[in-house]
């Protein structure tokens, strides 16, 4: 299976969440794994904030970082583009999306028209739901 993995997926892995053995099965059982530059970016600030905060500590936050940065140097990365973003900006089948939940969802959609069953992992309900809605597999079950 090809998976889009979006960012509250990759957190929970790379932060030994509840998921974190779930979302990693995931990882490592998928065909090829896709993912947006949107969602490097959020997981890239958690981590900011995270040791900024001190709920991390600069050494574990820059190990994260280096283990997000060879995860998704195996991954092939979409572009926010202008297809991604006009299909963002229009409604979504359970209204209201935040803006960056709508991005994710339009990556989702773009990424289906090139890859046939491409599968969303995420754990973020909102997401899960329109996905679903939208024809869209949804992991983890």
């Amino acid at each position: 299976m090809i998976l889009l993995a979006e960012s509250s997926a990759i957190l929970s892995w790379l932060l030994g969440e509840d998921s974190e053995q779930v979302i990693e099965r995931a990882l490592e059982d998928a065909e090829s794994v896709l993912a947006s530059d949107l969602a490097l970016v959020e997981c890239e600030r958690v981590l900011v904030r995270a040791a900024f905060t001190r709920r991390l500590e600069s050494a574990e936050a820059s190990h994260l970082r280096r283990r997000l940065r060879e995860a998704a140097a195996n991954w092939t990365l979409f572009e926010l583009g202008s297809q991604v973003l006009e299909r963002s900006k229009q409604a979504f089948p359970h209204e209201p999306v935040r803006t960056l939940d709508a991005l994710h969802l339009a990556t989702a959609l773009e990424a289906r028209r090139f890859i046939a069953g491409v599968a969303v992992l995420t754990l973020d309900q909102r997401i899960r739901s329109n996905a679903e809605s939208l024809g869209l597999p949804v992991l983890p079950v």
